[in-house]
């Protein structure tokens, strides 16, 4: 039975109320590595502390200077939604995690303890978004990208099972029959919340949904590894330019048997006589193809099947799509896959925002009728634009078609367009591309990045578009800390992403609580001014 208390009839309080801060280590702790789970509490790492709340800063960027609007406050709401992201649901039994990279140090995103609650977190945040649906209608949700760690069929499945409200197992490893034996807490089975069935929730892609770790193409060796027994084999990845054809140390596997999961065969293949092998191999641990993973989508109890994507474009594996939300508001969302293609050469890895020509000509066309039918829109990828240059892993693929800067160029042609939403860089921060023509402003948008519900803030963020009695809209974005009961596996994730945070020193921005709230104005063309009334 899952230990979360049902929030549906809990009042939630967001970063506007208050935040969460972690504690200082104290001076005399002892230095602690990722692994040491069980050495945390007593060296001050996880311990955080309620902080005040966060206003939301009100952002005239995109409005000239001097500009009279009147506040968000008192006006009408067009819309309001949630978006989740970067979940990383992780089956931390599995040959080919990642754990080698991040035990001792280097990237979390390999390992750290968060690892072994994702799927909780996810339900938590679930039973947060149902409690506020509650005291004000939720018109949808959108998830961002990056659901699953590893690409594994057994992930997404417990992810998409998350949000249906199924029982969920997260102990993997056929067992023939066999009865399970001795497990983990982290392991036991429980009961998911479900997403209320009156907010229908829309998917996009993430790199982590198609490339091994979001990092690497999967080739044959690793689809092996993946169902097999054997440890994943892998090479220094960062530096190796054979990528996943580079050998050497072996990546490690979480033991399920352990209170804070013990890691077992990892280190240099020097060290061990014969290779290491997990507890049990498991065929649903399968990699999934492109689209292999948009099927998944329509194995689901919500009534939104697919959930956004197309069934004539499942067996091309494209994930571009559009949707209007609500009936009688003219905003269109523009689902896009900007992650990059399979068959890319490798270049620093596969996390850079990309275009093919086919998925950038269907965002042109999208934005053209969008223009041309009078709706307001909004881009919803996994990748944000403009945030990274090169050499950045993140930054615009050397492969994608055209230029980042060209692609930037034509956003800016069209007034309808406000806002691009994201997540990828597990942070929360608010970019603004004003109008290149100060003439007209409306020419102008905004981007918004929503940390990711794996790593410290650890949060999901709603959005309201508020109509006021001026020529603007405004979005209102504000960041959401998970309802969790003390004790419950979603408060001991919590701790550990603080702690993680101390480890690692993630550059998530806006230290010490990683939030940021905004009211971000929006000037309208004469158009839509007349249109909204």
């Amino acid at each position: 039975m899952n230990p979360l208390a049902d929030a549906s009839a809990r009042k939630v309080a967001t970063t506007l109320e208050r935040t969460i801060v972690p504690d200082p280590i104290p001076a005399d702790a002892e230095k602690v590595l990722p692994y040491e789970l069980a050495r945390y509490e007593a060296n001050g790492y996880g311990a955080w502390s309620w902080g005040p709340g966060l206003a939301a800063e009100r952002r005239l960027d995109l409005l000239p200077a001097g500009a009279d609007v009147t506040a968000a406050a008192g006006a009408s709401r067009l819309l309001r939604f949630f978006a989740i992201t970067d979940i990383h649901i992780a089956d931390v039994q599995s040959p080919a995690q990642a754990i080698f990279f991040g035990y001792k140090g280097f990237l979390s995103s390999a390992y750290s303890g968060v690892m072994l609650y994702a799927h909780h977190v996810l339900d938590a945040a679930v039973r947060t978004v149902n409690a506020m649906h509650q005291e004000a209608p939720i018109d949808f949700g959108i998830s961002l990208g990056d659901t699953c760690n590893n690409t594994q069929r057994n992930e997404l499945r417990w992810y998409i099972d998350v949000l249906d409200g199924r029982r969920i197992d997260p102990d993997s490893g056929a067992k023939d029959g066999a009865p399970a034996g001795p497990r983990a807490a982290f392991l036991d089975a429980y009961d998911a919340a479900g997403l209320d069935p009156a907010i229908p929730w829309y998917q996009v892609r993430g790199n982590h949904d198609h490339f091994w770790t979001g990092f690497l193409k999967v080739d044959d060796y690793l689809r092996k590894t993946y169902i097999g027994e054997e440890i994943l084999d892998l090479g220094n990845v960062f530096e190796d330019p054979r990528g996943p054809a580079a050998r050497g140390f072996y990546m490690g596997c979480i033991d399920g048997r352990t209170p804070y999961g013990d890691i077992f065969g990892i280190g240099p293949v020097t060290d061990f006589a014969t290779p290491p092998k997990v507890l049990a191999a498991d065929p649903d641990r399968r990699s999934l193809t492109k689209s292999e993973w948009m099927s998944e989508f329509f194995a689901t109890t919500a009534s939104l099947k697919g959930h956004g994507f197309d069934p004539a474009t499942v067996d091309a594996g494209f994930a571009c799509y559009a949707f209007e939300p609500k009936a009688g508001v003219p905003v269109r969302v523009l689902s896009l896959d900007d992650t990059q293609r399979d068959d890319d050469p490798y270049d620093n890895g596969y996390g850079h925002i990309s275009l093919d020509k086919e998925r950038h000509d269907w965002l042109i066309r999208e934005l053209d009728r969008g223009q041309a039918d009078g709706v307001l829109m909004i881009i919803a990828a996994h990748c944000p634009i403009g945030v990274e240059t090169a050499p950045h892993p993140m930054a615009w693929s050397s492969s994608a078609f055209g230029s980042e800067e060209d692609l930037l160029a034509k956003l800016h042609t069209y007034p309808n367009l406000i806002l691009w939403i994201a997540g990828h860089r597990h942070c929360n921060a608010v970019t603004a591309f004003p109008s290149p023509d100060a003439d007209r402003p409306e020419l102008g948008f905004w981007e918004v990045e929503t940390s990711s519900l794996r790593d410290f803030p650890q949060q999901l963020r709603t959005f309201e578009l508020l109509r006021g009695s001026d020529e603007t809209v405004s979005i209102l974005a504000v960041d959401v800390d998970p309802l969790v009961e003390d004790g419950s596996p979603a408060a001991i994730s919590r701790t550990y992403a603080v702690a993680a945070q101390k480890i690692f020193d993630n550059q998530v921005g806006r230290l010490p609580t990683g939030s940021y709230n905004a009211e971000l104005v929006v000037p309208l063309s004469p158009e839509m001014r007349a249109r909204l009334g």
